[in-house]
């Protein structure tokens, strides 16, 4: 049946409605789903609204250096390294001998200063390592405790690699009675001392080995992350002590 004029008109009208609404309903989605898609402004940028500032350095702390410490070069230097290692560490293997030529060169005017960060997580024997060192140190003195990590850096593997086994064998290579070694170690007494060390490493920032921070003679302290060249430590103590 043919509609009527009005009728087409109304007709038309409805159509024309309903493709309104059809498009801005999709309109209307898309804008909504760009909204969500949209990144978050971002605050500014703190340092430019502080005029650049840099942030502050946190202040690096440890236990004071005192006669109980191991120590390399002359005791009363006016420069003082403190050397954080490992026993079974490849970087620290490696920058044994770059931290002795250096304070060998400078003897006069620094001091070396060994304490225990064993990364027991990774390196399970160093830890006893460490403990064997003391003993090396408790009865052989200063120059025991230098022999036997001397030793130790020259003949392990790193990483986990050294036979615990051959711990009274260095000692005797270091000039320490066999038996009296064994005993020390079997005691377990140093294994505080050990301890408190890595505890200690942790405080002063360390987060890995070696970590080594120099004391200045005003008292700055300045880390050292890693294992660095005998030229940089040259450049290290020349800046300090000049």
């Amino acid at each position: 049946m043919a509609l009527s004029t009005k009728q087409s008109f109304l007709a038309g009208i409805g159509a024309a409605l309903a493709v309104f609404f059809v498009v801005g309903f999709f309109v209307l989605l898309i804008m909504v789903l760009r909204t969500e898609e949209a990144p978050a402004p971002q605050a500014a940028n703190p340092s430019a609204v502080a005029g650049n500032a840099a942030p502050e350095a946190p202040a690096i702390n440890f236990a004071p250096v005192t006669d109980s410490d191991w120590m390399r070069g002359n005791p009363e230097a006016g420069v003082t390294i403190v050397e954080y290692s490992d026993l079974e560490c490849p970087y620290c293997k490696s920058f044994h001998p770059e931290i002795s030529q250096a304070v060998d060169e400078y003897k006069d005017r620094v001091r070396w200063v060994y304490r225990h960060f064993p990364l027991t997580s990774i390196h399970p024997k160093a830890p006893k390592e460490a403990e064997a060192a003391e003993c090396a140190g408790e009865l052989g003195g200063n120059d025991g405790f230098w022999a036997f990590i001397d030793r130790v850096f020259e003949v392990t593997p790193s990483n986990n690699g050294l036979d615990v086994d051959e711990l009274p064998d260095i000692a005797e290579y270091a000039g320490i009675d066999r038996a009296d070694f064994t005993a020390c170690l079997e005691s377990g007494r140093w294994a505080e001392k050990v301890q408190q060390q890595a505890n200690d490493a942790v405080v002063a920032g360390g987060q890995g080995t070696p970590y080594s921070v120099i004391v200045t003679p005003d008292g700055e302290k300045i880390p050292v992350n890693g294992s660095v060249s005998y030229a940089q430590l040259k450049s290290f103590f020349d800046s300090v002590l000049n």
